[in-house]
């Protein structure tokens, strides 16, 4: 039998706040993240608002010469570890460096990067073109600034399988751990895409919310949902064997207890209407928890609020847990991050671990009509105060990728 592998510490910026604790508790308090876009001219866009992480200065995490070198998506990530670090009480001196993974995934990478290289090629020539656009484009960046940052040298590299960046790389840590690959692994993901192409191309897939005020959107699961709020953020978890962890005498909240991936290979970006592909990687991710469908106490929606995907995703639930769906809380914590693409699976696997360890689920907020077609319990506008022994956390992305995580009590 693998030995257990445990949560013990976790960082996030995120449209809520700026740590995990600030993020949790606002979340718990159905606050929105939604507001104006600020981090450009959005007047031209039939898109107005998006989840921006407000507040953040880079220069308090690096120093400023550091921070003009890298894109915003690892400026966030470096944050959100440092974060992850310290709330685990990692004393790096005492790790062994070459047994620490750091798996820091992206669904995109430095699109701020890539877009101001693009704008700087074309209007002033390829020689002034910046000589770090590279680093602060790839994807891999915030994996290995993150490994640079501390100085661990096991495996270290992003997973990049579109909205479900965050929970694959969760789930390849998960299993590297479990092979003896190493003994702790900084495993999240971040991302950064409201920018000017960012907005414009989700917007031209038809998949956005388009509306003139920002009170009540997005609205994951209601009947009136008309699309998505690009969200942006970083979240990192500390995970570990659970002999390391008892070792060092860590504090563990919970364990990360299965994980699985599926491919629906039905089309790019919408997903299987019967909900074939999430279902079965629910299955498989229970089953290699060990767990029995009727120990699930929450489930941690990908819920972006889009017509296709809220109602190819309840399918998916039923056909998944059968009677079972029905009783099951399901929250979608979009309705207040918006969708952070890459980043949101990371964020929503500490939301299952803190609904584990505190007995606490969080809302889906802006729910008011129901749907016929989405007829589960989706935890509408308040928090629930419940015992939770298993939470699992869906996670979907364009290309047909599901990834689901199992986090269960420690016990």
């Amino acid at each position: 039998m693998s030995e257990k592998i445990v949560i013990t510490g976790f960082g996030a910026l995120t449209p809520l706040g700026l740590s995990a604790s600030e993020t949790w508790e606002n979340a718990l308090n159905g606050v929105s993240g939604v507001g104006p876009i600020t981090h450009f001219d959005a007047s031209d866009y039939l898109v107005k608002f998006a989840c921006e992480v407000k507040g953040f200065d880079p220069k308090e995490y690096m120093p400023a010469r550091e921070a003009r070198r890298r894109d915003r998506f690892e400026q966030l990530a470096v944050a959100a570890a440092k974060e992850a670090v310290e709330h685990a009480g990692l004393e790096i001196e005492r790790l062994d460096p070459g047994r620490v993974a750091v798996l820091i995934s992206s669904a995109v990478g430095g699109l701020q990067a890539l877009q101001d290289a693009g704008f700087t090629l074309f209007q002033q020539g390829p020689r002034r073109v910046s000589p770090f656009a590279i680093p602060m484009l790839m994807a891999n960046g915030a994996a290995g600034l993150v490994g640079i940052e501390y100085g661990f040298k096991g495996p270290a590299f992003s997973v990049a399988s579109a909205c479900a960046s965050g929970a694959d790389g969760i789930g390849v840590a998960w299993m590297m751990l479990r092979s003896g690959m190493a003994d702790v692994a900084l495993a999240g993901a971040s991302e950064a895409t409201i920018t000017e192409v960012g907005v414009a191309a989700f917007d031209r897939l038809g998949a956005m919310a388009r509306r003139e005020q920002p009170e009540g959107m997005p609205q994951p699961f209601d009947k009136n949902r008309d699309g998505l709020v690009m969200g942006e953020g970083a979240a990192v978890l500390v995970l570990e064997r659970e002999s390391h962890a008892r070792r060092r005498g860590a504090q563990i909240y919970a364990e990360l207890a299965g994980y699985a991936a599926t491919a629906d290979a039905f089309h790019v970006t919408a997903p299987a209407e019967n909900g074939e592909g999430g279902a079965r990687a629910m299955r498989l991710a229970l089953q290699s928890a060990g767990v029995n469908p009727e120990e699930v106490g929450y489930i941690n929606a990908h819920g972006t609020a889009t017509p296709l995907n809220d109602a190819a995703e309840t399918r998916a639930i039923k056909a998944a847990f059968g009677d079972l769906a029905y009783n099951i809380p399901v929250s979608s914590t979009k309705s207040m991050t918006g969708h952070m693409m890459g980043a949101t699976g990371a964020v929503e696997a500490i939301f299952c671990t803190l609904a584990v360890h505190q007995g606490r689920i969080p809302p889906t907020i802006n729910y008011q009509t129901p749907d016929p077609e989405c007829d589960l319990d989706y935890v509408p506008n308040q928090a629930r105060e419940v015992p939770v022994e298993v939470a699992i956390s869906n996670a979907f992305g364009f290309g047909g990728h599901n990834a689901v995580l199992v986090v269960r009590r420690y016990a």
